[in-house]
């Protein structure tokens, strides 16, 4: 049992080194960052098809790949609107699709889970997020870090 858990972490570290490596190749050619992006590492998006522990590798890929986006959103309440949007769109389809399948009542059921599954990431972002985001330069510790970028 020990070995086919090893197997499966090492399968899902494979896929993020994979994912990160093959978007910072195409960042050599101009394509991974921007307003239009190709990149070739979302080829491996459908991995969680055959292996599903994969997801978790394609995750942590996809973060570092985006830690070395060269464009950073200025604005702390244009930050916050990703995670909300996302969640409620995705999640909400999730908890949709096990509720009611692909029967009449999956789209009654998305729009009350996209609803308070929306309502929900914005107080978290929108105001914990933010207040969070404000708060923390006052702090000498984080303030420092952040005058050393």
């Amino acid at each position: 049992m020990k070995n086919k858990n090893t197997q499966k972490l090492t399968l899902a570290a494979m896929v993020a080194a994979a994912y990160a490596v093959l978007s910072l190749l195409g960042a050599v050619f101009g394509i991974t960052y921007g307003p239009i992006q190709v990149r070739f590492s979302e080829a491996l998006c459908l991995l969680p098809f055959l292996f599903p522990e994969t997801a978790w590798g394609l995750g942590v890929g996809c973060l570092i790949a985006n830690l070395f986006s060269p464009s950073r959103c200025r604005n702390v309440w244009l930050a916050a609107l990703p995670p909300v949007a996302c969640n409620m769109v995705l999640v909400g389809a999730v908890l949709a699709y096990e509720q009611a399948g692909t029967s009449a009542a999956f789209w009654p059921a998305y729009g009350l889970n996209a609803v308070t599954v929306g309502a929900g990431e914005a107080i978290a972002c929108l105001v914990l997020g933010v207040l969070l985001v404000k708060q923390l330069p006052r702090i000498p510790y984080f303030r420092d870090r952040l005058q050393s970028r």
